[in-house]
């Protein structure tokens, strides 16, 4: 075996006793939520009130479909969850899934939210990831400028890095709020964060 073999195998290794040990990997699999990112939505929604009954809330890169089970539940009775990925979502109550890229599928809804958790497929060269994400981050931005209600709010995943000022500069010329927040669930040695934007500023 090479040594680049035993590296990831020992880097596999090392990620599935994390994973398995997880307390949000075990809290998902009792409560019933398909992913752990399910919590950081719980708790972003706890500290910015994001959700509410009646509200319509568009969910870019929504596989496995872990924020949108929050999201249908924070919003019920009345709301309405759309949920987009390239990949296959198993059906959820409440939630209409569609498939394909977000950046080239039609809405014909007007969202009071406007969930972006979407990654890139990651090279492991820095620049390049970073390049790769703040495409689809502008991406996301973009068609908030189409779907989102004026006083509605986008959330997005962001990394540190290169590209993190570059976003957040967009973004707070697109909005009347930036807001950086990192959840609990979201690892502490990752560079991912979050971005609230409130108040989309007319063009």
């Amino acid at each position: 075996m090479t040594t680049v073999s035993l590296t990831v195998a020992k880097s596999s290794k090392e990620w599935m006793r994390r994973h398995v040990t997880d307390p949000y990997v075990r809290a998902a699999r009792k409560q019933g939520y398909r992913s752990r990112a399910a919590f950081k939505l719980l708790d972003l929604d706890r500290k910015e009130s994001l959700l509410k009954p009646g509200f319509t809330v568009l969910d870019l890169g929504a596989a496995p479909g872990g924020w949108s089970q929050v999201a249908a539940e924070r919003t019920r009775p009345g709301g309405r969850v759309i949920a987009i990925d390239l990949l296959e979502i198993a059906p959820i109550s409440g939630v209409t899934v569609l498939r394909g890229d977000f950046r080239h599928v039609s809405f014909d809804a007007r969202a009071d939210v406007v969930l972006s958790d979407v990654s890139p497929n990651l090279s492991g060269i820095p620049n390049v990831d970073q390049a790769r994400w703040l495409e689809l981050a502008e991406a996301a931005l973009q068609l908030c400028r189409k779907v989102l209600k004026p006083d509605g709010v986008f959330v997005v995943k962001a990394f540190q890095g290169e590209a993190f000022d570059a976003l957040r500069a967009r973004l707070a010329a697109a909005f009347n709020k930036v807001k950086i927040v990192k959840p609990p669930a979201s690892r502490g040695e990752s560079a991912e964060t979050y971005v609230v934007a409130r108040g989309l500023r007319a063009l």
